[in-house]
Order: structure tokens, then C-alpha cells, then sequence
């Protein structure tokens, strides 16, 4: 669905992306993942030819981009930084003025209000007023522009930031309609900030730092079992006694240990008198991946047990 190689871009003599090969699937949903000024905006500009690379190679849904994005474009839906609109529209009229200005038969012109009732249903926006859009708040502003992107059931889904302003609800509403997209056949491509959503909804990440993709895999396989165990034991102290040489560390009563399999050392604790509160094998959050591959933090051994 999205392919580069190479992927260059420069702004005088700042080096801004730096050869990224991204490999993004259909059917996946691909979390974009980086610090502030990591490239991540200007990688999704050039992708969708609102900014030419330096140098590389883009397709997108098999169309060379820039020069062919126009025949693509009808199957793309794409949410970047803040939506725009015009404040002194309603919503609906905004989005009949977009629907208005894409190809289709006229057939499907006709339907253009079940269009626009049906993308306003799926972001939450139902019930929307004749109000104009300079009187709504940010979150409002932030569904309209996804209820835009979708309005031609596209196949991929470009967002960056669509849950920004929204509040937790509106986040799981958001996420849970991402899925359910992704689930009928739409690729989900999504830059965020929001770790935990991402660990949540994507299936697939790419980590950009400076300018350069230091990370993209399936993230079951990034998450997958290190090989150590985190257990919690109100007798920690004599457990770590016990365990001796192979506790690697301990913060209170949270222990983790080296090269282990979490069912022996539970039967080994339990047949010593000691209480066990929690034990399985350590897996490394979202955070502690993209923190280990930015150098924004140290590898801090400290996964979740699952």
C-alpha cells in the first residue's frame, strides 16, 4: 500500500528524513511513531505529494508519487496536523463542498447527503446543528476532519493525529472505528504521539528518529517474550535470597529475573512458603521500544508481565 526507498528530503541544510524505506501492507495498521521534529509530518506530506522528496522513491497504492498521486488520491482518505474548514460553514456544508469536489458518476453525486450523514454518524457527529465550525471546540474540528476522510470509503487511511483534543471517550470511539474500518478491508496508516493507542490498535510500527526509520516490524514479534520474569511477591527479600544469581534487578517487591520460566520459579517460591502476587514472563511495553531506538531513555529492563 505504501512503499519508499530511499526516501530523502532536505530543506537547505537541514537534513529532515533520511533515506526511509517504509513497507506498509494492506490490512495493516501501521503506527507511525517518533519525537517532536523526528521527520514523521514531512515523511506523511511526501507521500501524499503535498511535498517533494529530495530524492528517493514513493508509491502509493502502486502509483508513483508525486507523478501519478492524482489517479490514487479517490482511494485515499487523509487527516494532516489540524483539519481545515471554513469557519463560517456548517459541518455538513463543509463536507458537501469536499464531497462536491471529487471525481464520480453523477449517480453517486446524488447521494452525496447519505454520504455526508453516514461519515458524520461514524465520528460521533450525528447529531450535528447548522452551527458554524469556528464555534467548535478542537475535538469537533478533529472528527469533522476524519468524517472528510471518510467520505469515499477509502482504502487507506492516512492520519496524523486524529485523536488530538479528544477526550478519552472520544479516544476509544476513534480507535474502536479505526479497527472496525481496518476489519472490512481499509489500511490504516496513523502518526501519533499516543503510545498506548498505538499499542492498542496497530498491528505493525515504523520508529523515525532524526530523520531516519530505526525501527518497523510486526509489533507481536517487538513484543514478544524476552526470556526473563517479572513476579511480585510480598516476600521479595527472601524470594531474591533464594533466586540468588538470577535476580538481575528488584524495585521493591517486583523482581525480575534472568533466563527463566516463570511456572519453575512459582513452584519453586510456593514450595518455599513464599507468596506470590503476579508472575509471567516480561514483555517490553511500546514505550520502552520506541525509548530503547530514539535514545530518548535507557533500556530499563522494565516490561509488563503477561
Amino acid at each position: 500500500m505504501i512503499a519508499t526507498s530511499g526516501l530523502t528530503k532536505r530543506f537547505g541544510a537541514v537534513l529532515a528524513v533520511d533515506h526511509v524505506d517504509l513497507d506498509v501492507r494492506e490490512g495493516d495498521r501501521y503506527g507511525f511513531l517518533g519525537p517532536n521534529g523526528s521527520g514523521k509530518t514531512t515523511v506523511v506530506r511526501m507521500l501524499l505529494g503535498l511535498v517533494y522528496a529530495t530524492s528517493g522513491t514513493i508509491e502509493v497504492l502502486g502509483a508513483p508519487v508525486p507523478r501519478r498521486i492524482s489517479a490514487v488520491l479517490p482511494q485515499i482518505g487523509a487527516l494532516i496536523e489540524a483539519p481545515s474548514a471554513y469557519g463560517h460553514l456548517s459541518g455538513r456544508a463543509n463536507l458537501a463542498l469536499i464531497d462536491a469536489s471529487g471525481p464520480g458518476p453523477h449517480g453517486a453525486r446524488l447521494k452525496r447527503r447519505r454520504r455526508i450523514s453516514d461519515a458524520l454518524e461514524r465520528v460521533g457527529l450525528g447529531s450535528i446543528d447548522d452551527r458554524p465550525v469556528r464555534k467548535y471546540s478542537l475535538g469537533m474540528r478533529q472528527r469533522l476532519g476524519l468524517a472528510a476522510a471518510l467520505l469515499r470509503s477509502p482504502r487507506l487511511l492516512v492520519l496524523d493525529e486524529p485523536t488530538n483534543g479528544l477526550d478519552p471517550q472520544g479516544i476509544r470511539e476513534i480507535r474502536d472505528l479505526l479497527a472496525e474500518l481496518n476489519s472490512t478491508g481499509t489500511t490504516v496508516f496513523l502518526s501519533s504521539h499516543q503510545l498506548a493507542e498505538v499499542e492498542q490498535l496497530c498491528s505493525r510500527i515504523g520508529v523515525l528518529n532524526r530523520g531516519k526509520l530505526v525501527l518497523q516490524d510486526d509489533l507481536s514479534a517487538l513484543r514478544a517474550p524476552t526470556g526473563r520474569v517479572v513476579l511480585r511477591s510480598p516476600d521479595a527479600g527472601q524470594a531474591a535470597s533464594l533466586l540468588d544469581g538470577q535476580v538481575i534487578k528488584r524495585d521493591g517487591d517486583r523482581l525480575i529475573i534472568a533466563d527463566a520460566d516463570a511456572a519453575t520459579v512459582n513452584a519453586q517460591l510456593v514450595g518455599a512458603g513464599l507468596r506470590v502476587t503476579e508472575i509471567g514472563p516480561e514483555r517490553r511495553s511500546l514505550e520502552d521500544l520506541v525509548l530503547s531506538v530514539t535514545g530518548s531513555g535507557s533500556d530499563r529492563h522494565g516490561g509488563s508481565a503477561q
